[in-house]
């Protein structure tokens, strides 16, 4: 019998994990006043696009320094015009593999550009999730 404070462990099914990996339905910060941005966002793996080459070789400093200390430290670091371009490369690739619904390229497709912070939103929700989102929202 468990202590009062234990929690009781179940191991996760099958079907909530293949639930998960369809992503989540995140409000995003909007367009315009009046035009919400809602999308349904997964959480990509970094590693995993290191090693398909979607963030390739030449980037990985500068990725390594995103994913270490956070969009608002590189940038306040940046001055340097490549490093810039690096940084909204990998905020790209984030924002390519990161929709569901709408995909990136339906956005791209259609003319429709993210906005600085709601790339930066993105990055932030692939590296800490949902509840990390509500400070956007205050």
């Amino acid at each position: 019998m468990p202590e009062n404070n234990e929690k009781i462990l179940n191991v996760t099914s099958i079907e909530e994990l293949l639930k998960s990996k369809q992503g989540e339905i995140v409000e995003l910060p909007p367009f315009s006043d009046d035009v919400p941005f809602v999308a349904r966002l997964k959480r990509p793996s970094m590693m995993a696009m290191v090693k398909t080459g979607k963030i390739p070789n030449e980037l990985l400093v500068e990725a390594n320094k995103l994913f270490a200390g956070g969009a608002s430290a590189v940038v306040a670091n940046s001055i340097d015009k490549d490093m810039m371009n690096n940084l909204f490369s990998i905020l790209e690739t984030i924002c390519r593999e990161s929709f569901v619904e709408p995909t990136y390229e339906q956005l791209v497709q259609n003319g429709i550009e993210l906005t600085d912070e709601q790339q930066l939103f993105v990055f932030s929700y692939t590296q800490r999730g949902i509840d990390t989102l509500k400070s956007f929202r205050e």
